[in-house]
């Protein structure tokens, strides 16, 4: 297994706080799949205002996060380094369950088609082995 740490993962993708979703990576291989993990609290930023009486993690970070897990997985192959995955779409994307405050939440991005810079992600974000979303995510390599 290959893991990383915050400041491995600040190495490959671009991303940094407030906006960096991923706490470290449990697995990857270059082009082909990362695994990592978020690990929700209160104090993040965006539950001062979604939602002040239920505090619940956007979906749309959520989406974010797996595309940062799968951004690992990409900018890690060698002939990618130092390079930006851009988003090209996001389709078949259901949102199945909440994620709040005390959450675990597993990242998991398989690089499932790529054609020279574009290529596309199957992802799924899951707590306690529960499915809370699912997106098929574009991407370009720029």
């Amino acid at each position: 297994m290959n893991h990383l740490d915050i400041s491995q993962i600040k190495e490959i993708i671009p991303h940094r706080h407030p906006f960096i979703l991923v706490d470290y990576i449990e697995d990857y291989e270059p082009g082909e799949y990362a695994i990592g993990y978020k690990c929700v609290t209160y104090r993040e930023d965006f539950f001062a205002g979604h939602f002040p009486q239920e505090p619940v993690m956007p979906g749309v970070l959520t989406v974010e996060a797996l595309a940062q897990v799968g951004a690992v997985a990409i900018l890690s192959k060698e002939a990618n380094k130092g390079k930006i995955a851009y988003f090209g779409g996001i389709n078949k994307c259901k949102f199945k369950g909440k994620i709040i405050p005390g959450d675990k939440v597993r990242l998991e991005t398989k690089i499932i088609r790529q054609k020279g810079p574009v290529g596309v992600g199957e992802a799924v974000a899951s707590v306690d082995g529960k499915t809370v979303v699912s997106a098929e995510l574009t991407f370009m390599i720029g």
